[in-house]
Order: C-alpha cells, then sequence, then structure tokens
C-alpha cells in the first residue's frame, strides 16, 4: 500500500490587523495631514485649510445644509472636481470643519487655583465655540474619529484633572460630564440650524402654551414655567449647571483624597 508523503508545512500568514478607522480613513487622512497632495489640476487659491475656513464662513451665516462641494467650488471660482482632489467628499468635509472651527484649546496650565478654575474656563471656551459656529452643535452630535484640534481640547481637560488623585476611569468620565453638560445648555442658547430645530426662547414658550392647554394635568410644569417667564434670571444657561457639576466632582475628588491619607 502506498504512503502518502507528509504534507508540508506552509508557513502561517500574519493576520492583518483590523483597520480601527474603517470607512473612516479618509477623514483621518485628511485631519491628519496623509492625505497626498493632489498631482496635477488647478491649484492656485485651493489649500485644505482654505476649503475648511470658506466652508465654516457659509455654515456660519446660512447652516451646515448650506454647504456642499459645489457652494465651496464656487467661493474660489472653480468646479466641484478641483475640490475633490484636495478633499474627498461632504463628510469629510464636515469632519474637517470641526477641527478647524475648534482650534486650539485654552491654555490652562497658567490658571491658578488647580483643577476647577482650569476645567471651568475649559468649559466656557467651549461653550464660545458652539456659538461662534453654531452649526457645530449639530455636526458633533455623533461618535467620529477626531482631528489633531479636537484629541487636543480633551487632552488638555484631562491635564487639568491629573493632580486630583482620581482613577484614569473617573477622570475620563468627569470630561464627558462637563462635556455633556455644555452641549446641553448650549442647546437653548445657540440658535438652530435651518430646519425643524427651535431656539431656546421659542421652546419655552411652545412649551407654555401646551401646559396651558391643561393646567392641573401637568401643575408643577405650570409653575416652574410660569416662574421661568416672569423672572428669567441672568444665568446665561451654562453657569447653574456647570457649577453644580464642579461641586460634584469636588466632593468625589475630596473623597478620594481623603481615602489616600
Amino acid at each position: 500500500m502506498a504512503v502518502n508523503p507528509r504534507p508540508r508545512k506552509t508557513a502561517a500568514r500574519p493576520r492583518r490587523r483590523p483597520d480601527p478607522f474603517g470607512e473612516h480613513a479618509r477623514s483621518v487622512e485628511l485631519l491628519w495631514g496623509e492625505r497626498a497632495r493632489p498631482s496635477r489640476g488647478p491649484r492656485p487659491g485651493l489649500s485644505v485649510e482654505g476649503i475648511a475656513r470658506a466652508a465654516i464662513a457659509i455654515a456660519d451665516v446660512e447652516g451646515l445644509a448650506a454647504v456642499s462641494m459645489q457652494r465651496v467650488a464656487g467661493e474660489f471660482g472653480f468646479t466641484p472636481m478641483a475640490l475633490y482632489r484636495h478633499v474627498p467628499g461632504k463628510d469629510e468635509l464636515v469632519d474637517l470643519m470641526i477641527d478647524t472651527g475648534l482650534g486650539a484649546p485654552p491654555a490652562l496650565a497658567a490658571l491658578a487655583g488647580g483643577w476647577r478654575p482650569r476645567l471651568h474656563a475649559w468649559a466656557r471656551a467651549l461653550w464660545d465655540v458652539f456659538h461662534r459656529h453654531p452649526w457645530s452643535l449639530a455636526a458633533t452630535n455623533r461618535l467620529r474619529v477626531m482631528g489633531p484640534n479636537e484629541l487636543a481640547w480633551a487632552d488638555a481637560a484631562l491635564a487639568a484633572l491629573a493632580d486630583t488623585g482620581l482613577s484614569a476611569a473617573e477622570r475620563h468620565r468627569v470630561l464627558i460630564v462637563v462635556l455633556g453638560h455644555v452641549r446641553s445648555a448650549a442647546q437653548f442658547s445657540v440658535p438652530g440650524d435651518r430646519g425643524r430645530s427651535l431656539t431656546g426662547p421659542q421652546w419655552t414658550a411652545a412649551t407654555a402654551a401646551l401646559v396651558q392647554r391643561d393646567p392641573t394635568r401637568f401643575a408643577a410644569l405650570q409653575a416652574t414655567v410660569a416662574g421661568r417667564l416672569a423672572d428669567p434670571g441672568e444665568d446665561d444657561g451654562l453657569e447653574f449647571g456647570l457649577q453644580i457639576v464642579l461641586d460634584g466632582v469636588a466632593a468625589l475628588v475630596d473623597r478620594r483624597l481623603h481615602a489616600q491619607r
């Protein structure tokens, strides 16, 4: 009986690591300056930064829906095809607009008083960004890859918490909570993007009118809305909640420092 020779062992192919960016790889290349420059075509007057700033200028005035590759190209007197040699498409352009609009984070290290005034200044600076670029509130309402400026903002907030005694997980959660409060408060004061979005005053007036249809059913809400309309106060919408959030962080920091003694 014939004996089959032993099969030769073949070297195992190295496993390819999954791409962590997936369909967002083009945004990463664009945001981090890894996209190859176009080798031909009309280039004078066109640059990635210039394209981003032109798109931001349109969105600041007319809203994000007004931004298109054709509209931005028209600002430079080029065809959309010229833009595509620099920016792959509108999705990537919006990612670029977010990072460009954010700019560098505030300088916090020089602020005296420790983590609290630094985190407060960080929140205020982000609040200003949302008001400077109202479209950015809606544009950032999703998980996405981040550019160098956005990562620098996160890094600055976490650096402010470095000496608090909080764990890495707690510092990250504090960042998420503060960011969430700024975003939530901004919805009531940032002019809504074009569409069905209400402004803060419009929402308050509409809610008051709805409650008035059956005030006995919504008694607590009726009293609160009526009081708010009668005395809107001087708070811009950010400060009250931000102080409560920072008070909670301070209590957590005190517990951690006490436990380490």
